[in-house]
């Protein structure tokens, strides 16, 4: 259940929110959405597939575990790595924009989810004394701008790249240290092959629109599974 209210000094004057990370606040998944303006800090930690929704619409993803809400980078009430994905560090709060005429995140009001699990009387403050915004509510502010950016440029980063042909469907075994086997079918991915024979008409085009360095990151970033089974085989004790 969620209880989404417009965040204000007045009502939530002693608001507080926890901090660190756990299953409890959403934080034990394996497949986690990231976004084309963290895709460089990500890439140095998780392997960046694509999943394809029903609809067809196609998210960028970061693969965090191999079996299901598995977090390999989850210990305790740390999230242990060098960059934490931004929907992973919003907490309970979101953006809320007036209306389609308003694209402008510096017009947006905040809500936060009153029920959401982070929501303590011990945790950190939102509001100062006198009611401005604390360093937490604004960090926690430019997360929610970066998402909205984020978020904008997901489709049509995915449509340049459809076009060029640069996304195809993706089949990875890995073998863990107890013999067993994960097949990573599920998703798509960024093909170094077909980045390397691009034309160089759709090479410029790409670079100037800021799209081919951020498929190079995602077709790199596959290497990052290595990670996880090393991960993986140091929590089962197979290291």
């Amino acid at each position: 259940m969620t209880n989404i209210v417009m965040l204000n000094n007045v009502d939530h004057a002693d608001l507080r929110v926890a901090q660190g990370h756990g299953a409890a606040y959403g934080d034990a998944v394996n497949v986690t959405r990231v976004f084309p303006n963290e895709f460089e800090p990500v890439a140095r930690e998780y392997p960046i597939l694509f999943k394809q929704t029903p609809d067809g619409k196609i998210d960028p993803v970061a693969l965090l575990g191999l079996d299901r809400d598995e977090n390999l980078f989850l210990q305790g009430d740390e999230w242990r790595a060098r960059y934490v994905p931004m929907v992973h560090r919003r907490g309970p709060f979101s953006i809320n924009l007036p209306g389609p005429d308003a694209p402008d995140p510096r017009d947006a009001k905040i809500n936060v989810d009153l029920d959401h699990a982070r929501i303590t009387k011990a945790g950190e403050p939102v509001f100062l004394e006198h009611g401005g915004s604390t360093p937490y509510l604004e960090g926690a502010s430019r997360t929610l701008s970066a998402l909205y950016d984020g978020i904008r440029l997901v489709d049509p980063m995915i449509g340049a790249w459809v076009d060029a042909g640069l996304l195809e469907s993706v089949a990875i075994d890995v073998t863990v240290g107890d013999g067993r086997r994960y097949d990573i079918d599920q998703f798509l991915a960024v093909s170094r092959d077909k980045l390397a024979a691009l034309s160089g008409e759709t090479l410029q085009s790409l670079h100037q629109k800021g799209w081919l360095t951020l498929a190079i990151l995602a077709a790199t970033s596959i290497a990052n599974i290595d990670l996880l089974v090393r991960l993986k085989n140091t929590r089962e004790g197979w290291a």
